[in-house]
């Protein structure tokens, strides 16, 4: 499986980006998805993860501004932000992990600034 993340950019504080992660390769296994982010400085977090077929979870900083859906048709996982905060600026990540298997799949991250 390999994934391409795209859809950052930059953006005023209370704007909204939609990223994306297109998975190409079977997925059959995979049993969640998520978005991390990383800011300059700071350790890798987790913001959003859909366990598949079960529950969506968020970190407490972005619920309620974030939305992370799937496309199955277009092996596709997306991450709606809406009201940006300059806090949210950093490189974000997606995972696909297959639990049975202890794989996790990496794409490469995309780079979001918010501007105050």
């Amino acid at each position: 499986v390999q994934l391409q993340a795209s859809g950052g950019g930059l953006v005023q504080a209370g704007g909204s980006l939609r990223l994306s992660c297109l998975a190409s390769g079977s997925i059959s296994g995979i049993d969640s998805m998520a978005w991390y982010r990383q800011a300059p400085g700071r350790q890798r977090e987790l913001v959003a993860v859909n366990y598949v077929g079960v529950i969506t979870d968020y970190v407490p900083s972005v619920k309620g501004r974030f939305t992370l859906s799937r496309d199955n048709g277009k092996n596709t996982m997306y991450l709606q932000m809406n009201d940006l905060k300059p806090e949210d600026t950093a490189t974000y990540y997606c995972k696909f992990s297959d639990s049975r298997r202890g794989t996790h799949y990496w794409g490469e991250g995309t780079q979001v600034t918010v501007s105050s």
